[in-house]
């Protein structure tokens, strides 16, 4: 089955850290590039982070720049993303896609595959 599956959400104090995994499984994922984005209640998908196919070019979003870095372990077919330093606002779900190209992996348009998202809640 070709799917995309996010992991490691879950309730953490603000200042914390929590490190998702979106896993493939069905298809290779170092022949896409991945994006990740976050839902808030009532609020628009935002982009958060994307990272290229095989060169590890990364983008990330400003609103989070400086506390979550993306990667990948093709070898895994797994790409990560740390989130340091949570505040409140981080809460959301979050959502992986997987894109034949960069642009769109980071804009969300066009991706090939969507996981369903794990939920991420920074409260005290």
């Amino acid at each position: 089955q070709v799917q995309l599956v996010e992991s490691g959400g879950g309730l953490v104090q603000p200042g914390g850290s929590l490190r998702l995994s979106c896993a493939a499984s069905g298809f290779t994922l170092d022949n896409y590039a991945i994006g990740w984005f976050r839902q808030a209640p009532g609020k628009e998908r935002e982009g958060v982070s994307c990272i290229s196919r095989s060169d590890g070019i990364a983008t990330t979003a400003g609103s989070v720049k400086g506390r979550f870095t993306i990667s990948r372990d093709n070898g895994k077919n797994t790409v990560y993303l740390q989130m340091n330093s949570l505040k409140p606002e981080d809460t959301a779900v979050y959502y992986c896609g997987a894109a034949r190209f960069f642009l769109s992996a980071c804009r969300g348009n066009g991706m090939d595959y969507w996981g369903k998202g794990t939920l991420v809640t920074v409260s005290s």
